[in-house]
């Protein structure tokens, strides 16, 4: 992942995210997270806590494994991919609103259903439209 403005080191997001620092290693074992590295430290982005957050929630709040945790990533990811190629493709001006207003809407209802109302949500949602534009 691309890093913004923030970097923090293992120690620093272990506490910003309340997790353990043994856990931020597991997620980044399992692909949930790619923290980028000076050295041999782990540098973790703005982005990256928030996303860390987010996979908090969704295991200590809901009850999600590892794999729920990557699908509900996904399903949220591909929902944002398919909204930037609606944008792109030859529709008719209304059609494009109504689809992107659906899109929106499963976004919302997403979002809401996994309890991230908050920040962290919407910047993860703002970063990952803007590394595909």
């Amino acid at each position: 992942m691309e890093q913004t403005d923030g970097v923090y080191i293992m120690r620093v997001a272990s506490m910003l995210t309340g997790m353990h620092p043994q856990t931020l290693r597991k997620y980044e074992r399992v692909g949930l997270l790619e923290p980028s590295r000076c050295k041999k430290l782990r540098m973790y982005s703005d982005e990256d806590i928030s996303r860390l957050k987010i996979i908090k929630h969704l295991v200590d709040d809901l009850g999600l494994n590892i794999a729920g945790v990557r699908i509900a990533l996904k399903v949220h990811e591909t929902v944002l991919i398919i909204k930037d190629q609606l944008r792109s493709v030859d529709l008719s001006p209304s059609r494009r609103k109504q689809l992107l207003k659906s899109l929106d809407d499963s976004l919302s209802i997403f979002g809401t259903m996994l309890g991230q109302e908050s920040q962290e949500f919407d910047l993860v949602s703002a970063n990952m439209n803007k590394h595909k534009n």
